[in-house]
């Protein structure tokens, strides 16, 4: 019996699951019967040490069957499998086999809590991040932290001496590739914590030179392995079975290694299902404790002596160290991958592999095998007859899915957590460092970018106030000036045009000269955002981000019904008591572009406001636009009648005036003809898009059906 996720079931057909019951879960077995005497011998909790033979050779476990145990052999939480269709066999006679499939539904989601919450049991010890335990372990041990401050020293100190040697002697960009690799040398050689600073770096082609980009990339999966016995002997540790009786068999090398482990290709004895097997570092907790105690030394001294620097360092780096020590805890980040998939992999193009716990614990992660290239591979993915691009735009859109619909987000996207599918899907395949954006701040985003484009850098400088970057009793007044001076200078054109990192860049400009508080969160979304920016840019040096981002967000616009986002809608669409007709085609081909844009829920949230009790000011609005409308309707029709006469009914019905039949300068019919035109074509873009039904603009008309119109 195999569970919806092709996991073993607590109850009966191996040894191994059954022990797993018996020592980690709560509830104890009443009765367990093993058909093999050493499996029950090891199964008394008197665990063999890691064997002396080393496994660094392909495991090959023997190929005979598990031996199974009837249903009342064993019991997981005092239910069986046969019990509970057994409980409800008068409904199964009625309802045939499609209610048996349920039954067996519901059995499997029950068995698959059982054994997260024995995977759980296991882990119950991992370590959490605590600035205090941290101070008092490496507080009393000054000799310890003044070798490692003298190792970082040592190594960055090193690395800067030469660079400024090329840059003395005119060498410098003669040795970049040099320099390149003695820079990975020194991340590796740190540890960790540095090759996690190696991993950003190596996504930002804006900041690093194509050498450097090239070998820091190397960081995200190519790093030094620790020996295979240690990593064998944690997972009989972890686990509390020898590897034969788990795998029919295991790589006898990793397949890759990770800033915190190493991950190895494997097939389960029990349903001969493909995994990758995740096994953590040895002394990690050790290594990145003092680093993180060093830093958050570093971070204090900022804050208390560097005043140009206004954001609260400390609190940066205790929200980095918390989710770093999360990655430590493999239940936690298959619980992230649990999460993940349910939110965000109901897409087709987005795939999350899934979990098996009787295979996790605290050190050791056991998820589904996916076949796939790194994004970093251009050429790789391109001769699968796939674009890189088209693969970023997934990454960007499930991004902005994180972020701003459910705000659960994957705080770690570098090259070796994505790959390219044979199928063309994107999948994620690390999910240690996982971050929240709070409700409030999702909607103030959408709000921003909206005030961004109606350039209101009043409103942008109180959307702050939303987004926890200012106190209350920050006066914004002195930050409204600085806002338009840069915005003014870098939206040119548009603001799909605007690159990213120079959004950024400006912003931080104006964070440090105010008292701006960045929160943790915020930090996490521009790190996501420029990694992905920084992928497309190895394809396109063009790219921009926003640009790609902007058909959610005028989803999102014509769509949502939160107040927020509908009162942004007003103020986008509405400017000194007219239509901006314009805004609205350009959300409309914008949206439209996004594959869930629907057309029926196109502008609901406002028309549903301007028959409510709060909508007066609306109507007025749209009364006065109708007339307008009307207006330019007829007259323009009557204008383009008139141009597509003859020369000599023109003179006649002119009579003679060369400016036409019309009391009105040429500047005006061109803004007539104009307008009808922009009307049409957006009549056009709604009757051609999905699921229109021209029934949900009859609020429009009961309006205009109103006295007062």
């Amino acid at each position: 019996m195999a569970t919806a996720t092709g996991q073993p079931s607590a109850v009966g057909p191996s040894n191994f699951l059954l022990s797993l019951n018996s020592n980690y879960c709560p509830v104890h077995l009443s009765v367990v019967k093993f058909t093999r005497t050493k499996s029950s011998h090891r199964c008394s909790g008197q665990r063999r040490r890691a064997r002396a033979v080393t496994r660094s050779a392909l495991v090959e476990a023997n190929k005979s069957s598990v031996p199974v145990l009837s249903d009342n052999t064993g019991r997981s939480s005092g239910i069986s499998k046969s019990e509970v269709i057994q409980s409800t066999g008068d409904a199964a006679r009625g309802g045939g086999n499609s209610f048996l499939a349920i039954a067996k539904s519901t059995w499997n989601r029950a068995d698959d809590m059982q054994a997260e919450a024995r995977a759980m049991a296991r882990a119950a010890s991992a370590s959490v991040y605590s600035p205090e335990m941290l101070a008092d372990k490496y507080g009393s041990r000054p000799l310890m932290v003044l070798r490692r401050t003298s190792e970082i020293i040592l190594g960055l100190g090193s690395f800067a001496f030469t660079l400024w040697l090329d840059q003395r002697k005119g060498l410098l960009n003669q040795n970049k590739r040099l320099r390149a690799t003695q820079l990975r040398q020194v991340f590796t050689g740190l540890g960790p914590t540095f090759v996690k600073i190696g991993q950003g770096l190596s996504t930002r082609p804006d900041i690093c030179p194509p050498e450097y980009l090239e070998e820091l990339a190397e960081l995200q999966d190519a790093l030094p392995t620790f020996p295979n016995a240690e990593a064998f002997a944690c997972i009989e540790k972890e686990l509390g079975f020898p590897l034969e009786d788990i795998y029919s068999s295991i790589s006898p090398d990793p397949i890759a290694a990770a800033s915190l482990g190493q991950v190895y290709k494997a097939q389960l004895k029990y349903s001969g299902q493909t995994v990758a097997v995740k096994v953590q570092r040895p002394g990690i907790e050790e290594a990145i404790g003092l680093d993180f105690y060093l830093i958050r030394g570093v971070a204090s001294f900022i804050n208390r002596y560097v005043d140009i620097v206004t954001t609260d360092v400390v609190a940066l780096v205790d929200e980095f160290a918390r989710r770093v020590y999360q990655e430590l805890n493999y239940v936690q980040e298959g619980k992230n991958a649990r999460r993940f998939k349910k939110l965000y992999a109901d897409k087709q193009d987005v795939l999350v592999p899934d979990i098996f716990w009787d295979y996790t614990s605290g050190k050791v992660l056991t998820m589904e095998w996916i076949d796939g290239v790194k994004l970093s591979e251009q050429v790789a993915i391109e001769r699968q007859g796939l674009k890189l691009l088209d693969l970023v735009n997934i990454g960007i859109q499930c991004s902005l899915r994180q972020l701003l619909e459910y705000g659960y987000f994957h705080a770690d996207p570098h090259p070796g957590n994505l790959l390219a599918t044979p199928e063309g899907k994107l999948a994620f395949i690390d999910f240690g460092m996982m971050s929240e954006t709070p409700e409030e701040a999702r909607f103030a985003i959408i709000g921003h970018v909206v005030h961004m484009v109606n350039r209101d850098y009043e409103a942008m400088a109180r959307d702050y106030y939303a987004l926890d970057f200012l106190t209350p009793d920050v006066d914004i007044s002195p930050i409204v000036p600085v806002l338009q001076e840069f915005f003014d200078d870098a939206l040119t054109s548009t603001v799909s045009e605007l690159n990213f990192k120079t959004l950024v860049d400006g912003l931080g400009a104006v964070f440090y000269q105010y008292p701006f508080n960045v929160p943790a969160y915020y930090a996490l979304i521009l790190r996501s955002l420029t990694v992905l920016e920084g992928l497309a840019l190895y394809a396109d040096p063009d790219f921009k981000v926003l640009a790609a981002a902007y058909p959610y967000f005028a989803k999102r616009l014509l769509t949502d019904p939160n107040p927020y986002l509908r009162d942004a809608l007003i103020e986008l669409l509405f400017k000194d008591g007219k239509f901006r007709w314009n805004r609205l085609e350009n959300l409309l081909v914008q949206g439209r572009k996004d594959r869930d844009f629907s057309a029926k829920d196109a502008l609901q949230p406002v028309l549903k406001l301007l028959l409510g009790p709060d909508g007066e000011e609306l109507r007025v609005l749209v009364i006065k636009e109708a007339v307008r409308v009307t207006e330019a309707m007829v007259v323009g029709s009557a204008i383009d009648t008139y141009h597509s006469l003859p020369d000599f009914l023109r003179t006649l019905v002119s009579n003679g005036n060369p400016a036409g039949p019309f009391m009105m300068s040429a500047a005006e019919q061109q803004s007539m003809v104009e307008l009808r035109g922009r009307v049409l074509r957006i009549w056009e873009l709604l009757q051609s898009s999905r699921n229109f039904d021209p029934s949900v603009l009859l609020p429009i008309l009961q309006t205009l059906q109103q006295s007062e119109a």
